[in-house]
C-alpha cells in the first residue's frame, strides 16, 4: 500500500496523533513544555487534515512545526521517549514530509544525541532513513549527518561500530545514487560545460548541480582522510581508519563508474587524488624484500601491512577494470607494481593476493587487449601486457624452483615445522608415485617439488580468497599450493580469454568477408589491418611466457584433468596461432604437445630443431632469465606402454605414460580439427604421430589404415591393457584425422602431403641401411589421404605419386611393398571414382592418373613390377571398357617386360595382354592397335618362359582375325586419325612421321604385325620360330588380300625379303654342336639335335612361306613395278638355300622353286600312272592359288573367307584356266629361273676337289632327284631358245647328278637290293629330261637336230656307267655290298640298270635319227660302238650280266641300221675311222679275257654261245658279202679273227664231262665254216682277197701241227703221269677243227683249193698216226674222228692241179 492513498495518510494521521499523544503523556510530569508542544501538534494535525485536501503536501510545508514536539522529547536525552520521539520521526521520514528546514533541525537534534552518545542504533537507523526516503538533506546538513555516522563507526561498541560501518557504505552509496538520479533527470538537458577554470584542489565545484556536489565533496573528502588529512567538507571527523576508507573508495569507484567518467571534475579527482595516494601507499611493499632483517638495513623499512596492501589491490584491480581508458600511464604503474609483487622475495601472503588481482584481470580479455594496444603496441613504453603474462609464467617456475621461499617464516611460524611438513607432503606422493598407486589429489610434480592443485575458483571468474579477508588484520597462512592453484587458473583463464575474444572476432570478420565477396564477387575484401595487427601483437606478447608455464606445468602435471586443460590451452593458443599466420609461436605450441606425446629425452629431430630454435631465445622476465624448462625424467607416471624406438640404429625400449597417450590424443585432436592452419607444422605432428605409432606397434593394413600389430623384431611392444582399449580409438582417430583432409582447404592439403612425403623421405633413409622393419606410417598416411580427396586429386596427384614412386624404388622390400600398395591402390580408386567431367571426357586427367602406373616400369624390383601388373589386371577387369586415351599408357606398362625379370612377372603381364586381346580390342582407339600388336611381339620375344611366347603368337594371330573381322571400321577411324594428324603435321610444318608411312593407316597397322611376326621368325628358340613362322605366312595368305596393291611393295621388300636374309644368315652361322637333351625329360629327335638343325627347318619354312605367298600372289605382285627384281632375289635365296650343307634345306629349296615354277612335284613310280602326260611333255595343271598353302595352319572357315575375301576385292579371285598362255610366260622371268636352275645344279654337283674329308657335305639322291625333275617343266618354257651352250651346261649337270654317291646309312632306302635292277627316281629324272630333250628336238624345228649327237654323246657316257662307275671327285666309294651302314661312308649307286635304260635309248635314238646328217658328220655310230666295246670286252667280268648281253644285242640292232648307211657314205670318208673299232669290238668281244663264271650252267654257256654264233653269222651277212665296200684291213681283221675262233682254246677250268660241251664247238665251227666259205669262196674277186683266205688257211693249218707235235713229245715225256687238262682240251680242240676242216674241204670246190693247202693237209697225217699212242680216251675219240676223213685221200683224184707249190 503506498504513502500516499488516503487509507495511508489516514493511517498516518492517526499514527501521528496517538504518538504525540503517548509523549504528551510520558513528559506530563517531567517535561511540561514538550507535553504543551505536542499537545498543540495534535491541534495542528488535525487542522491540517480539515482544511488541505493535499495533506501530506501541507504536512510537508508545516513540518517544521509538526517535528517540533518530537524533536523537544529527544532532547529530553529520556530513552524512552527518545525513542518514541525518533519512531514517530521516522514515520514521518518514511511519508516524506519532511522539509529541509526540518530536515536539518532533525540532524542536529540527532547529532546531539551521538554526542550525548544516546540510542547510537536507533539514530543510525534514522539518519538512514532520512537520507534514503528523500532528497531533502544537502551540504553541510547532508555531511554532517555522514559525520554522525563515521563517528558512530569509531565507539567502542561492537554492534554500534559495525551498524555504523554498514550505515556508512550505505549512505556513500545513497549520496552517488542521487548524483546518478539526478544525471538521469537533465539527461536530455545540453549544457555548455563551463570553462576549465585552474588547477585548483579545490576545483569549481559551482559548476556542479547539488546532488553532484554532495558526491564531489565526499569522494574528495575521503581521499583526504585515507591519506591523512583533513577534510574540506565532512567537518567533525574526530578518527578514521585507512582500511575503512579504502574498502569506501573501493565501493565508490566500482558502483558509480559512470560518474567518474562523465563528469570532468570527478575525473580530475581519480588522476589527481586517487591514483597518488594508491602509489603513495604501496610503497612499503614495493621496497620490502622478505628475508632482509629490519634492523640490518639503516633506515627501517616499514613493513608491508595486509589490511591495507590487500585493500590497495582491490582498488587498484576496480580502477584498472572501470578507469583503464582515464588512467592509461598510473594504470601502466599499477601493473607495473602487480608484476613486482610476484616476485619471489615478497612475502608469500603478498604473492597470493597478487596472484588473486593478476587472476582479475585475466579472466577480462577485452581488458588485455586494451593494455595490448595501450603499451606493448607503443613505441618507448612497457611491455605490460607481455610482462604479465611473463610474471606468472616465472611465477610458476618460481614456484617449482624456490619452493618453501619464506613460506612459513612469512607466517611466523617455526620454520622446522613448515618446511618439514611440506617435505613430508612430497614424500607422500611422490614415494606413492614411484611404486606406482596414483595419489588421488590432484597435484603438480617436478625434480622433487610437489605441489597440490586445488580448485579455487570457477573456470573464467576470479573468485578470490586473501583479496575477501577484508576482516583480518594479520597475514593469513597460505596453503600450500594455493599460489599455483590460482596462478594455473589464472593462464587458464588467460587463454581461454583471449583466444575465445580473438576467435570470435576472427569468425565476424570472416562472415562479413563472406557477404562481401557475395555481394561483390570481383573485388577482394581488404580487412581492417588494425584490428589483425592488435591480434597478432597480443599473441606474440604472451606465447612465449606461456608456452614456458605450461610446458613446465604440463610436464609436472600429475592430474589427467589438469593434464586436459593444458593442453587444451596448447592446442587452442597453437590453433590461433595457425589461424594468425604466426609460424614461429604456432610451431612452439605443437612442439610442446609433440614433446610432451613421445617419451621423455626422446630423440626426434624435428623437434630437438625446433626447440633449439626456442630455447635460443631466453625470455627475460624482470631481469631475470626463464628458460623454457627441459622435462624432468623421474615422472611418477604410470607407464601403460613399452615398446621400440624409431631410430635408425636399434636401442632399448622407450615407455609410454598414460599422459603420453593424453598428449596423443591432443595432437591427434589438434590435427583433426585445426589442420587448416597446421601449415608447415603437419611435418611435427605427423613425425611425433608417426613414432608414437611406431612405438605403439601399430601397422598399416588395407587402405593405409593402421591396425594394432606385432613389432616384427626386437623385444616385442608391451601394452598395458589400458592402452590396448585406447589402441582401436587411437587408430580410428587416426584415420578419422587423414579422413577430414577433404575439408582441408588446397594450401592446406599441399601442407599435408608435403610434411607426409618429407617424413616418408626420413623413414627411407632411416631404412636404408639395414634391414629393419621401416615405418610405413608416412606412406600408409599418403594413401589415406589420396584415398579421400579423390574429388581434387589432380592438385595433390603429382607430389602424391611422385613420392610412392621413389619409395618403391627403395631397398628394403617391406617399404617397397608398401609403396607399390599405396601407389596402385590410389591409381585404381581414382580411376573408379566418379569425377565430373568424367573421365571418359577428361582425357588429360586420365592420363595424369595412369601415368605414375607406367612409371612403375622403370623401378628394377620385380616385387614391384607383380603389383604393377596385378593393378593393372584389376584395373582391366574393373575399369577396362572406359580407358579411351589410357590404352597406350596401359599397354606400354604390359608391354615393358625385359628378360631379367623373371617367369612370374612376365606370366602375370601376358595375363593381362591376353585380357586385352580377348575382351577390350573393340573398346579402345583403333590408334592403340598397333601397340597391342607391338606387346604381343615383345611377349613372343622374351626368352623367360617358351608357353607364353608361343600362346603370344596365338595372341597375334588372334588380332589378325579381329583385324579382318572388323576391318571397315578400323579403317574408318583410323583414317579420321591420320586426318586429324596429318593437318597438326601440317600446321607445325613437319612430315607425318609413322612407321611405314607411305602406306595408308589400316596397311601399316598390318605391316606391323607382320614386322613383328618376322622378329619372332628368327628368335633364338625353334619352336617360336616355327610358330611365327608358321602364324606370318598364314596370316598373309589368309588377309592379305585386305592390302592395297602398293602395300604388297612393302610387304615383299620390307618383311619378307629382310626376313629371308635374316634366316640364311643365322642358319650359316649356326652351331654344329650337338645339344644334349632339351632340359628336363624333353628328348630332342636326331634331326633337330643341332642349333642347325634347327635353323634348318626355320629356314625351310620360312622360304617356303615366300615362295608360296609369290606363287598364291603372283598376279598381284606382277602388277609391282618391280617384279622381276624381286623374283630375282627370290630366286638367289632359293639358290643360296639349295646350295646349303643341309639336306633339309636344299630338297626344301627345290619345293619352293617348283612350287614358284607352278610345278606339280612328280609323283614316285608307283604313282606315275596319272603322272604319265607330265613325262611326255604335255604342260602342268597350274596350281589354284588357295589350295597351295602347304604346311602349316590349316585355313580357318576356308569357304566363308573365300566368300568374304571376294565380297571385300569386288573381284573375283580365280585360278586361271589350265594351259592358258598368263602373264606367267614371262621369258625374262624363266630364263631367269633356268640361270639360277643351271648355277644351282653345277654347284651342287661339282665333285669335291683335291682329297675329300670324311666331313664333306654331298647332296642327297632327294635333292637331286628334285633338281633334275625341275628341268623338264623348267625346259617347256625356254626350249625356243635353248642352245647348244644350254645343252652343254645342262649335261654336265646331269653327269654330275648322276655321279652323287649316297652316303652307307640312307643306301637301304634308296638303293633296291642290288640283285633287282631297278632305276633310283634320280636316274629315272636324268633320262626324262634327255627324253624331253630329245622329243623336243624331234618335233622342233630343223636347226635343232644338230643337237642329237650332243645328246648321244650324254647318253653314251651315261652307258658306260655299267662297266665303270663314275669318279665323284676323288672320293672313294665302296661297292654296296661292303659297305657298312653304321660308318659313314659313300656308298657307289647300282649304275647298271641306268646304263642299261640309256643304252635303250640309244639304240632307240639311232633307229630314228641314223640318217641324220648331224648323226653321220658327228661319228655318232663309231661313238656308239667305242662305247659298247667296253661291256662287249669285258663280258663275264661286267658288273651285271645282263650289260654285255644288252651291249651285244644293242650292237647287233645299230650295225643292222648303221651299216648300210656306212655303205652308203663309204666314198665320203665319213666312216672310215669307224671299221677299225668295230673290229676290235668284235674281237674283243668274241675273245674276252675274262673267264665265265663256275656256276655257268650248261644251257646258259650254250645259250651264250648262240649269242656268240649270232656275230659270226652278222659278220658273214653284212660285211664280208660287202668285202669291196669295206676297207681291206678290216676285212683282214675279220678273217684273222674267224680263224681264231675256228680253233679257240678253252679255259681250262673245265672238268672232264664238261669238255666237250665247254669247247664252243658250235662256235668253231661257224667260224671254221665261214672262214672256209669266204677262203674257198669260188666269188674270189681279186687275188688278194685269194691270198687273204691262202693265208688264212696256212696259218690255221700250221698251228694245229705244232699242237700235235708238242703233244706227242709230251706224252712221250711223261710216262705214267697224265697230261695238264688244258693241254688234253687243246689237243682234243685241234683235233676236232682238223676233223672240220677235212669236211669243209670235202663241201668246197675242189678248184677253190690252193694245192698248196692239200700238201698241209696230208703233211698232218704222220703226226696224227704219231698221237694213236696216247693214253687219253678224249684225245682218242677226237683223233678217230679227225683220221677217219683222211680215207678220202686214199684214191687218187680225178684231176691233179699243176703246180700246187706255187
Amino acid at each position: 500500500m503506498s504513502t500516499s492513498s488516503p487509507e495511508a495518510v489516514k493511517k498516518l494521521l492517526e499514527n501521528m496523533q496517538t504518538d504525540l499523544r503517548s509523549l504528551s503523556m510520558e513528559c506530563k510530569k517531567k517535561f511540561p513544555p514538550v507535553k504543551e508542544a505536542a499537545e498543540s501538534g495534535i491541534v495542528k494535525i488535525k487542522t491540517i487534515a480539515a482544511r488541505n485536501t493535499g495533506i501530506l503536501a501541507a504536512l510537508k510545508e508545516n513540518s517544521l512545526e509538526v517535528v517540533q514536539p518530537f524533536l523537544m522529547g529527544c532532547g529530553t536525552k529520556e530513552p524512552k521517549i527518545t525513542q518514541l520521539c525518533l519512531a514517530a520521526i521516522q514515520r514521518l521520514m518514511s511519508h516524506e514530509v519532511v522539509s529541509e528546514a526540518a530536515a536539518g533541525n532533525i540532524i542536529n537534534m540527532l547529532w546531539q544525541l551521538m554526542e550525548n552518545g544516546l540510542e547510537e542504533l536507533k539514530l543510525l537507523q534514522t539518519v538512514l532513513v532520512l537520507l534514503t526516503t528523500n532528497t531533502v538533506v544537502h551540504d553541510e546538513v547532508l555531511s554532517k549527518a555522514i559525520v554522525l555516522c563515521f563517528r558512530l563507526h569509531f565507539t567502542k561498541d561492537n554492534i554500534t561500530n559495525n551498524t555504523a560501518a554498514a550505515t556508512v557504505r550505505q549512505v556513500v552509496t545513497v549520496v552517488f545514487e542521487r548524483m546518478v538520479a539526478e544525471d538521469e533527470r537533465f539527461k536530455g538537458i545540453v549544457e555548455q560545460p563551463p570553462p576549465v577554470q585552474g588547477n585548483t584542489n579545490r576545483r569549481s565545484v559551482s559548476t556542479l548541480r547539488p546532488s553532484a556536489k554532495d558526491a564531489y565533496m565526499l569522494f574528495q573528502d575521503l581521499c583526504q582522510l585515507v591519506n591523512a588529512d583533513a577534510p574540506y567538507w565532512l567537518v567533525g571527523m574526530t578518527e578514521m581508519t585507512r582500511t575503512f576508507g579504502l574498502e569506501l573508495l573501493e565501493s565508490v569507484l566500482n558502483d558509480f563508474p559512470g560518474v567518474f567518467l562523465q563528469h570532468q571534475e570527478f575525473s580530475f579527482l581519480l588522476k589527481e587524488r586517487v591514483c597518488p595516494l594508491v602509489i603513495k601507499l604501496f610503497s612499503p611493499n614495493i621496497k620490502f624484500r622478505q628475508g632482509s632483517s629490519c634492523s640490518a638495513s639503516p633506515a627501517p623499512v616499514e613493513k608491508p601491512y595486509f589490511p591495507i596492501c590487500m585493500r590497495l589491490l582491490r582498488v587498484v584491480s576496480v580502477l584498472i577494470k572501470h578507469f583503464y581508458t582515464l588512467l592509461v600511464t598510473e594504470c601502466e604503474i599499477f601493473l607495473s607494481l602487480l608484476v613486482k609483487f610476484l616476485d619471489g622475495e615478497k612475502p608469500q601472503w603478498l604473492r597470493a593476493v597478487a596472484v588473486e588481482s593478476v587472476h582479475r584481470l585475466c579472466v577480462q580479455p577485452h581488458l588485455l587487449r586494451s593494455f595490448c594496444q595501450s603499451y606493448d603496441m607503443k613505441q618507448h613504453s612497457t611491455k605490460v601486457f607481455r610482462d604479465i603474462v611473463n610474471a606468472l609464467g616465472s611465477f610458476i617456475q618460481s614456484l617449482f624452483i624456490i619452493p618453501n621461499a619464506g613460506n612459513s617464516n612469512a607466517l611466523g611460524a617455526p620454520a622446522g615445522s613448515g618446511s618439514g611438513a611440506q617435505g613430508a607432503a612430497q614424500g607422500g606422493p611422490g614415494t606413492g608415485g614411484v611404486s606406482g598407486n596414483l595419489t588421488t589429489q590432484a597435484a603438480f610434480e617436478y625434480r622433487g617439488t610437489w605441489i597440490p592443485l586445488m580448485t579455487v575458483s570457477v573456470q573464467g571468474s576470479a573468485k578470490a580468497t586473501y583479496l575477501e579477508m577484508l576482516d583480518k588484520v594479520e597475514p593469513p597462512s597460505i596453503p600450500e599450493g594455493y599460489a599455483m592453484s590460482v596462478a594455473f587458473s589464472a593462464l587458464l583463464d588467460l587463454v581461454r580469454g583471449i583466444t575465445s575474444m580473438i576467435e570470435r572476432e576472427l569468425g565476424v570478420e570472416e562472415e562479413a568477408a563472406a557477404e562481401f565477396r557475395e555481394t561483390h564477387p570481383n573485388q577482394s575484401w581488404q580487412p581492417q589491418p588494425g584490428v589483425h595487427l592488435v591480434w597478432e601483437e597480443m599473441v606474440s606478447a604472451c606465447w612465449c611466457g606461456l608456452l614456458a608455464a605450461l610446458s613446465l606445468l604440463l610436464d609436472a602435471s600429475t592430474d589427467e584433468t589438469a593434464t586436459e586443460n593444458i593442453l587444451k590451452a596448447e592446442l587452442t593458443m597453437a590453433s590461433l596461432c595457425g589461424r594468425l599466420g604466426l609460424v614461429t609461436p604456432r610451431d612452439a605450441f605443437i612442439t610442446a604437445i609433440c614433446k610432451a606425446s613421445l617419451p621423455p629425452h626422446y630423440a626426434l629431430t624435428v623437434l630437438s630443431s625446433n626447440a633449439a630454435h626456442l630455447s635460443s631465445k631466453a625470455y627475460s622476465i624482470q631481469g631475470q632469465t626463464v628458460q623454457i624448462i627441459s622435462p624432468s625424467s623421474e615422472s611418477h607416471q604410470q607407464v601403460v606402454a613399452v615398446g621400440q624406438p624409431l631410430t635408425s640404429q636399434p636401442q632399448g625400449t622407450v615407455v609410454l605414460t598414460a599422459k603420453n597417450i593424453q598428449c596423443m590424443r591432443t595432437l591427434l585432436n589438434l590435427a583433426h580439427c585445426h589442420g587448416a592452419v597446421l601449415g608447415t607444422s603437419w611435418q611435427l605432428v605427423l613425425a611425433t604421430l608417426q613414432h608414437l605409432v611406431w612405438i605403439l606397434g601399430l601397422k598399416p593394413g588395407m587402405g593405409g589404415a593402421l591396425k594394432p600389430g606385432r613389432a616384427v623384431e626386437g623385444p616385442s611392444t608391451v601394452l598395458t591393457t589400458a592402452v590396448m582399449t585406447d589402441l582401436p580409438v587411437i587408430s580410428n582417430i587416426l584415420s578419422r584425422l587423414f579422413e577430414s583432409s577433404q575439408y582441408l582447404d588446397d594450401v592446406s592439403l599441399h601442407h599435408l602431403i608435403n610434411a607426409l612425403c618429407s617424413l616418408s623421405l626420413e623413414a627411407m633413409e632411416m631404412a636404408s641401411g639395414n634391414n629393419k622393419e621401416p615405418s610405413l606410417f608416412a606412406v600408409a598416411k599418403l594413401l589415406e589421404t589420396g584415398l579421400v580427396n579423390m574429388d581434387r586429386i589432380e592438385i595433390l596427384w603429382r607430389p602424391l605419386t611422385g613420392h610412392l614412386l621413389e619409395v618403391c624404388q627403395h631397398p628394403n622390400s617391406r617399404m617397397r611393398e608398401w609403396g607399390a600398395e599405396a601407389l596402385t591402390a590410389l591409381i585404381k580408386a581414382s580411376l573408379a571414382y566418379k569425377h565430373d567431367p568424367p573421365l571418359a571426357q577428361n582425357q588429360r586427367l586420365q592420363l595424369l592418373l595412369l601415368n605414375p602406373l607406367k612409371e612403375l616400369s622403370n623401378v628394377l624390383h620385380a616385387d614391384i613390377r607383380q603389383k604393377q601388373l596385378e593393378s593393372v589386371l584389376q584395373i582391366l577387369q574393373s575399369q577396362g571398357d572406359s580407358l579411351g586415351p589410357g590404352w597406350p599408357l596401359v599397354l606400354g606398362v604390359i608391354g615393358a617386360i625385359r628378360n631379367d625379370q623373371g617367369e612370374s612377372l612376365i606370366r602375370t603381364a601376358f595375363q593381362c595382354l591376353q585380357l586385352v586381346v580377348t575382351d577390350f580390342l573393340p573398346t579402345m582407339p583403333c590408334t592403340c592397335l598397333q601397340i597391342v600388336v607391338d606387346v604381343a611381339g615383345s611377349f613372343g620375344l622374351q626368352n623367360q618362359e617358351l608357353n607364353i611366347s608361343l600362346t603370344s603368337i596365338g595372341l597375334l594371330w588372334n588380332i589378325s582375325d579381329y583385324f579382318f573381322q572388323r576391318g571397315e571400321a578400323i579403317i574408318q577411324e583410323l583414317e579420321r586419325e591420320e586426318e586429324a594428324l596429318q593437318k597438326q603435321a601440317q600446321e607445325k610444318g613437319e612430315t607425318l612421321n609413322r612407321p611405314f608411312h607411305p602406306a595408308p593407316p589400316f596397311d601399316c597397322l598390318w605391316l606391323c604385325l607382320y614386322a613383328k611376326l618376322g622378329e619372332m621368325c628368327v628368335d633364338p628358340r625353334p619352336a617360336v620360330r616355327k610358330s611365327a613362322g608358321q602364324t606370318l605366312f598364314s596370316t598373309i595368305a589368309a588377309h592379305g588380300t585386305l592390302l592395297q596393291q602398293p602395300t604388297w611393295h612393302i610387304v615383299v621388300w620390307k618383311v619378307l625379303f629382310p626376313l629371308l636374309n635374316c634366316v640364311r644368315k643365322s642358319s650359316t652361322t649356326a652351331d654344329k654342336e650337338k645339344i644334349e637333351s632339351g632340359g628336363g625329360n624333353i628328348l630332342i629327335h636326331h634331326s633337330r639335335d643341332t642349333a642347325e638343325k634347327q635353323w634348318a627347318e626355320t629356314w625351310v619354312l620360312t622360304l617356303a612361306g615366300v615362295a608360296r605367298i609369290f606363287n598364291t600372289r603372283r598376279y598381284l605382285l606382277q602388277q609391282l613395278g618391280d617384279f622381276f627384281e624381286a623374283w630375282e632375289v627370290l630366286l638367289n635365296h632359293i639358290q643360296s638355300a639349295a646350295l646349303s650343307k643341309n639336306n633339309e634345306v636344299s630338297l626344301a629349296a627345290l619345293k619352293s622353286f617348283q612350287e614358284i615354277l607352278q610345278i606339280v612335284t612328280p609323283v614316285r613310280d608307283s604313282d606315275r600312272a596319272s603322272d604319265a602326260f607330265a613325262a611326255m611333255g604335255v604342260p602342268p595343271v597350274l596350281i589354284d592359288p588357295l589350295s597351295a598353302l602347304g604346311p602349316g595352319r590349316p585355313l580357318v572357315r576356308s569357304d566363308s573367307l573365300v566368300e568374304r575375301l571376294t565380297r571385300y576385292n569386288g573381284a573375283e579371285l580365280q585360278a586361271p584356266p589350265p594351259g592358258e598362255e598368263s602373264a606367267l610366260e614371262d621369258a625374262a622371268l624363266w630364263w631367269s629361273a633356268w640361270n639360277t636352275w643351271y648355277r644351282t645344279g653345277t654347284d651342287s654337283t661339282r665333285p669335291p676337289s683335291g682329297p675329300t674329308e670324311k666331313f664333306s657335305f654331298i647332296p642327297s639322291q632327294p635333292f637331286l632327284t628334285a633338281l633334275i625333275q625341275i628341268f623338264p617343266a623348267l625346259y617347256q618354257h625356254i626350249k625356243a631358245n635353248f642352245s647348244m651352250e644350254d645343252l652343254k651346261k645342262l649335261g654336265v649337270i646331269l653327269h654330275g647328278a648322276v655321279s652323287v654317291p649316297i652316303s652307307s646309312d640312307a643306301s637301304p632306302f634308296i638303293l633296291p637290293s642290288y640283285t633287282e635292277a631297278v632305276l633310283t627316281s634320280l636316274q629315272e629324272a636324268v633320262l626324262t629330261a634327255m627324253d624331253v630333250l630329245q622329243k623336243a628336238i624331234c618335233v622342233g624345228p630343223e636347226n635343232l637336230q644338230v643337237m642329237y649327237p650332243a645328246i648321244f654323246e650324254q647318253l653314251l657316257l651315261f652307258v658306260e656307267f655299267s662297266c665303270k662307275p663314275p669318279q665323284y671327285g676323288r672320293m672313294e666309294t665302296k661297292h654296296v655290298a661292303n659297305a657298312k651302314y653304321n660308318q659313314a661312308e659313300w656308298v657307289a649307286l647300282n649304275y647298271v640298270p641306268f646304263a642299261e635304260r640309256s643304252l635303250e635309248v640309244v639304240v632307240d635314238l639311232y633307229h630314228k635319227t641314223a640318217c641324220h646328217k648331224a648323226v653321220i658328220n658327228e661319228k655318232v655310230l663309231q661313238n656308239i660302238i667305242k662305247t659298247l666295246r667296253m661291256p662287249l670286252g669285258l663280258k663275264y667280268s661286267c658288273p651285271s650280266e645282263s650289260t654285255w648281253k644288252l651291249a651285244v644285242s644293242s650292237l647287233l640292232k645299230v650295225l643292222s641300221i648303221g651299216l648300210p648307211v656306212a655303205r652308203q657314205h663309204a666314198s665320203s670318208g665319213k666312216f672310215d675311222t669307224m671299221w677299225p673299232e668295230l673290229a676290235n669290238a668284235f674281237e674283243d668281244f668274241l675273245f674276252t679275257k675274262s673267264t665265265p663264271p663256275d656256276n655257268l650252267s650248261i644251257q646258259e654257256f650254250q645259250k651264250n654261245e648262240g649269242v656268240d654264233v649270232e656275230v659270226v653269222q652278222l659278220i658273214s651277212t653284212e660285211i664280208l658279202p660287202f668285202a669291196n665296200f669295206i676297207p681291206k684291213d678290216f676285212v683282214g681283221q675279220i678273217m684273222t679273227m674267224l680263224n681264231r675262233g675256228s680253233i679257240h682254246s678253252q679255259s681250262p677250268s673245265f672238268t672232264e664231262a664238261e669238255i666237250d660241251v665247254r669247247m664252243r664247238e658250235e662256235f668253231s665251227k661257224v667260224c671254221f665254216e665261214t672262214l672256209l666259205q669266204f677262203s674257198f669262196s669260188n666269188k674270189v674277186s681279186t687275188p688278194q682277197e685269194g691270198y687273204i683266205s691262202r693265208m688264212a688257211l696256212s696259218v690255221l693249218l700250221k698251228r694245229s701241227q705244232d699242237v700235235l707235235r708238242r703233244y706227242v713229245e709230251d706224252e712221250r715225256l711223261s710216262g705214267r703221269c697224265p697230261l695238264p687238262r688244258q693241254q688234253v682240251t687243246e689237243i682234243i680242240f685241234v683235233l676236232k677243227a682238223i676233223s672240220t676242216l677235212m669236211d669243209s674241204l670235202k663241201k668246197t670246190q675242189p678248184e677253190n683249193v690252193d694245192g698248196n693247202t692239200w700238201a698241209q693237209v696230208i703233211a698232218l697225217y704222220p703226226t696224227l698216226v704219231e698221237c694213236v699212242t696216247c693214253s687219253s680216251p678224249e684225245v682218242s675219240s677226237a683223233l678217230k674222228e679227225a683220221l677217219g676223213p683222211f680215207k678220202d685221200f686214199m684214191q687218187s683224184p680225178v684231176s691233179r692241179v699243176q703246180n700246187g707249190e706255187s
